[in-house]
Parts: structure tokens; sequence; C-alpha cells
């Protein structure tokens, strides 16, 4: 288990529950999260016991976005100092993050319990679900501190709520509400705060408890890279491949075998060792 600064990890029925655990600073981020949160989704890749990862917040705040100890220099790269081993002084860590979250071989959900704002709205985008308290704030609020959307959000917003709703957000940095979120399809579905947490172990368990791991993780990145394709071509040649290769794999007999013997499947493959090559790079060089 990996020693985390900024998370609480619990890992029970085949569900890992990180937590951001920085109530007092609202759990802003800070470079030990982002050391914390790129561990956090190595660590659960190769954990065949995880099915999912939900990710959620204490006290009153999923994250209240970067921490700004550093008055004026917090965004200043040549003033910097402790982020030297997570991609150097010039990369943006929280697109490092939402990057990382993107290759996830694991589904995610945002159990977003109060304010999230800046990062802690932009990396929820590569999320694959996103719940929210009734009383939970967003704000994508880079123009109010005199910056620009990072974390890849320019790429994931436009496509998860449209252009002129991203626009609407990004030009006035507002602060607005969990219902227009769910309006905007930023967010999914809203519940009462103590309800959150297990209402997103159930969406989990939902998605996950019945399926066969590697098609799964399969599903996601087809999903999820399919986003970055020109035509439907191009994911025909991915899909056809993957496709192809689940269909000779040990998961199929049993999952056909489950089928017609009206019985729960019990999958035998698991991600660490039966995911196929599909034929892109996990990320692209950065310059």
């Amino acid at each position: 288990m990996a020693d985390f600064q900024t998370l609480d990890l619990a890992i029970d029925s085949g569900l890992a529950v990180a937590t951001f655990n920085r109530p007092d600073q609202m759990n802003t981020f800070n470079p030990a999260m982002i050391r914390d949160l790129l561990a956090l989704f190595d660590l659960t890749d190769a954990d065949d016991a995880v099915r999912a990862v939900i990710l959620t917040g204490s006290g009153r705040a999923f994250c209240a976005g970067a921490d700004l100890g550093s008055g004026g220099d917090t965004f200043d790269y040549d003033k910097r100092t402790g982020r030297e081993d997570v991609g150097g002084p010039d990369r943006d860590g929280g697109g490092m993050v939402t990057l990382r979250i993107f290759r996830s071989l694991k589904p995610v959900i945002a159990a977003s319990n109060g304010a999230a704002v800046g990062i802690g709205a932009t990396m929820q985008l590569p999320m694959d679900w996103r719940m929210a308290a009734e009383d939970s704030r967003y704000g994508f609020v880079f123009s109010r501190r005199g910056v620009t959307p990072e974390a890849c959000s320019g790429w994931f917003l436009p496509r998860i709520v449209g252009m002129a709703k991203a626009l609407d957000w990004t030009f006035s940095g507002r602060v607005f509400g969990a219902q227009e979120a769910v309006e905007a399809g930023l967010v999914q579905s809203l519940h009462a705060p103590e309800a959150l947490l297990d209402a997103a172990k159930e969406k989990a368990l939902e998605m996950t408890s019945a399926s066969a791991p590697v098609s799964v993780a399969l599903a996601r990145q087809l999903m999820w890279q399919g986003q970055t394709m020109a035509h439907p071509m191009d994911m025909h040649r991915v899909d056809s491949r993957v496709f192809a290769s689940r269909g000779r794999s040990a998961d199929v007999r049993e999952g056909i075998a489950a089928f017609r013997e009206k019985r729960d499947a019990r999958y035998p493959d698991t991600v660490s060792t039966a995911m196929p090559d599909m034929g892109w790079a996990e990320e692209r060089p950065f310059a």
C-alpha cells in the first residue's frame, strides 16, 4: 500500500475509496496531492481485487482548487519548488493527474461532497460517473485568478457539456450550484450529503459486479480513446482487434456458459495479466 500524504484509501468489496484528507485546507491541491493521485491510479490499476475507484473529500469540500499558500507566486512556474519529481517545472500537474485518470483501467466515480473548484472540478472531467451532494458547488474560476483553464479541460469540458456552456463557465469564472451542474450534464445525479458515498458505492457495484474486469477495462479505453479519433474507421480498426482478442479468451467461454446455465459468471482473466495491446501509446511525448 502506498504511503499517501493527502489521501485516505480503503479497499473493500472490490471498491477503492480514496478520500482527500486535508479538510482544514478544504482539500486544496498541492504537489503532494499530485504524487498521491498518480500513485493511487498506479496502485488500483495493478490490484486485481479493485473493480472500481471512488474519489471523494473530507469536510466541506471535494477539492477547493489550488493551494494558494504561495500567494501571487502560486502559478509562477519559475518560482515553484517541490514538484521536480512530478513532471518538471513547466508541466501542469493537474493535467498529469487528469491524463492518468484518463488512462485508468478501472471505472472511476467522483463523489463530490462539497466545493469542487478549479482543479477540484477539472480533475473530475475524465471520471466515468460524477455524483454530487445536493449542496455541492462547482467553479471553473481560472479567469478570476488571472490564469487559464488547465488539466486538459479545454479538451474534456466542451465534450461533456457543449461549447456554449463550457465558454460560459470559463469566461465568467462563476461558481454555480449542483443543480446547474446536473442540468448541463457535468453531474449525473444528486444525493443527500449523508447518502452520497453509499450511492457512489452502489453505482460502482452496478457498473462492475457482474462484468468481466478485462472487458470493463477495455470498454473504458475504447470509449475514452475513441474521443480522440477522427473517423469511425479508426475505431473499427482498434475494436476489431480487441474484439477478436476477447473472442478467444477464457472469459468468453465462462460468460457464455454462465448465461446458458443461468448462474453467476466467474471470470478467470485479470486486468494485470490479460489486457491485449490496443495499439496506442499510454501518453504522447510532452514538449
